[in-house]
């Protein structure tokens, strides 16, 4: 995944196209969806003995690594260790996990009804009046369970007034960063979670199944995404971007601010994904509408093989970024690059994934991380020539004791890209 209109883009999209030709409009506003069906009903959430066992796990990392707690905001990461789904905003809420004990969460007095609703573990919730400073809470709760001034980690999207403001209170505690916890926790998903990836990835490749014979010349991308997204709606999936590029704004990973169109022997790139219980798919399929040229089978086939080149790579110890350097050699072999220049690979190789579209660590040259099982990554080496198009097969892998598992089987064919 790389770029995911606004629902507000789409609709600005929708409204510059004349009635008279906005039939694909209509098609993708109502269509017929009888033959989908909700295929999640039974995934199975997170439950609380997961969640206890991420404290217990994020509470060894973090005697491990010299840390007295950690500090996690509002976001995935909140979600991941409590269960407590809450939105950002100029109101502090966070999570305090100790290195021993039940954690805290801190939130503004008139919230804190709605946060014990979704709150997935046992905690004490400590509330703030809007007169009051909450980096103080935090403060006062450390102090009470004896680790102010010592490590306290500060996960990495915490925003810098939290980072700022708690320094201030604790002039004499380290802050530190509390990625070798988070990030030790985060990036090794358990078979919950695997499952749970599985089903969001089911869901879009139904969702594509359907949404491939429905495309039809004339339509602009926003159309086509907008079929794709009531598809994964149907299937039970929540839709979290469908992008469509046509013609040569599949050369601009990112997308065009330009209206195209489906056109006879142009390509079609689409990079579409879900969620499933809070756990994220990411899935890229290219074709030509009607009759392929040469030079397109040439590019699709490349990116087909430095998929599985990149798979291939992705074996247990290895280092992350040996994956992309893989595939980037073979790239260069055919012409392309080198490095990250056009035409050729311009992004990494992949990206993890999980609860975040995008997660640590990346398949990106230089990353040093071993690869481990647990793991979960994108697998999209995409090959873009400006002012033509381009080609980006993506699925997702994730690695296994015996090394990398699809969660959907890249295809194999430009005529037959939806398997």
């Amino acid at each position: 995944m790389v770029f995911a209109p606004t629902r507000r883009s789409l609709i600005a999209a929708t409204l510059a196209v004349p009635l008279i030709a906005r039939s694909g409009v209509l098609r993708a506003a109502e269509p017929d969806l009888s033959a989908l069906s909700d295929i999640t009903r039974d995934a199975v959430p997170i439950g609380p003995a997961e969640r206890a066992a991420r404290l217990q796990h994020a509470q060894a990392l973090m005697k491990t690594n010299g840390m007295a707690a950690i500090v996690v905001e509002s976001g995935s990461s909140l979600v991941y260790f409590t269960g407590v789904r809450w939105s950002r905003s100029e109101r502090l809420t966070a999570a305090v996990i100790p290195v021993e004990g039940e954690p805290c969460i801190v939130t503004p007095f008139f919230e804190e009804p709605s946060i014990r609703e979704s709150l997935g573990v046992r905690a004490d919730v400590r509330v703030w009046q809007e007169d009051e400073n909450p980096l103080a809470v935090i403060a006062g709760f450390l102090k009470e369970r004896k680790l102010a001034g010592r490590a306290v980690g500060i996960e990495e999207t915490v925003r810098f007034f939290a980072f700022d403001g708690l320094k201030r209170v604790l002039p004499d505690t380290p802050i530190v960063s509390a990625n070798p916890v988070v990030r030790g926790c985060r990036m090794i998903k358990t078979a919950p979670e695997i499952a749970l990836i599985q089903r969001a990835t089911d869901v879009t490749i139904a969702a594509y199944h359907w949404t491939y014979p429905r495309v039809e010349a004339g339509m602009t991308g926003g159309e086509v995404g907008a079929l794709m997204n009531a598809a994964t709606r149907k299937l039970g999936g929540d839709p979290e971007f469908a992008l469509a590029l046509i013609g040569p704004a599949a050369a601009l990973p990112h997308g065009s601010r330009e209206v195209h169109r489906v056109v006879d022997g142009e390509i079609l790139l689409m990079d579409c994904g879900c969620t499933v219980q809070g756990y994220q798919s990411d899935v890229s399929r290219t074709w030509v509408h009607g009759a392929a040229s040469t030079a397109q089978r040439t590019v699709w086939d490349q990116v087909a093989k430095g998929q599985q080149v990149a798979f291939a790579a992705a074996t247990i110890g290895a280092p992350a970024g040996s994956v992309d350097d893989a595939v980037r050699g073979y790239y260069a072999s055919l012409g392309y690059g080198p490095g990250y220049k056009l035409p050729g690979l311009s992004h990494r190789t992949g990206h993890g994934i999980g609860m975040d579209g995008h997660e640590p660590v990346n398949l990106v040259h230089g990353e040093a991380t071993p690869l481990a099982a647990g793991m979960c990554f994108s697998d999209e080496p995409g090959l873009y020539l400006p002012g033509k198009f381009g080609v980006r097969l993506e699925d997702c892998f994730h690695m296994t004791p015996r090394g990398p598992r699809w969660f959907s089987t890249p295809p194999m064919s430009i005529d037959h890209p939806i398997e």
